[in-house]
């Protein structure tokens, strides 16, 4: 269960750090809402995930998604840059999050 609350956490992180972008500064107001609500869930699920997962790996893990999600999501929505070095660079963080997960003993 930890696991598939580390994996909500960083999916709900992508949400809250690509609404950033629609808070303008939070300078608009639901957008602003929404955006502090999805942070403290997003802290909320990796409280709940860090009960049983070593810190260290629950907080890189939740970071990495956070990171590949946002990223990409920033690629598509706000037409950020898609060149070789920054999908490589993606896909090593992609690598070093599941090599966590693998080497996850619980």
């Amino acid at each position: 269960m930890a696991w598939f609350f580390l994996f909500c956490a960083g999916l709900v992180e992508v949400a809250w750090a690509v609404g950033l972008k629609y808070t303008a500064g939070f300078t608009r107001l639901w957008p602003s809402v929404f955006t502090v609500a999805g942070g403290l869930t997003s802290f909320f699920l990796l409280a709940q995930a860090a009960r049983a997962l070593p810190i260290g790996t629950a907080y890189a893990v939740w970071t990495g998604i956070g990171a590949v999600g946002t990223a990409v999501l920033g690629m598509i929505l706000f037409d950020e840059p898609r060149d070789w070095v920054r999908l490589a660079c993606i896909g090593l963080v992609v690598v070093g999050v599941v090599g966590l997960r693998l080497a996850s003993t619980r």
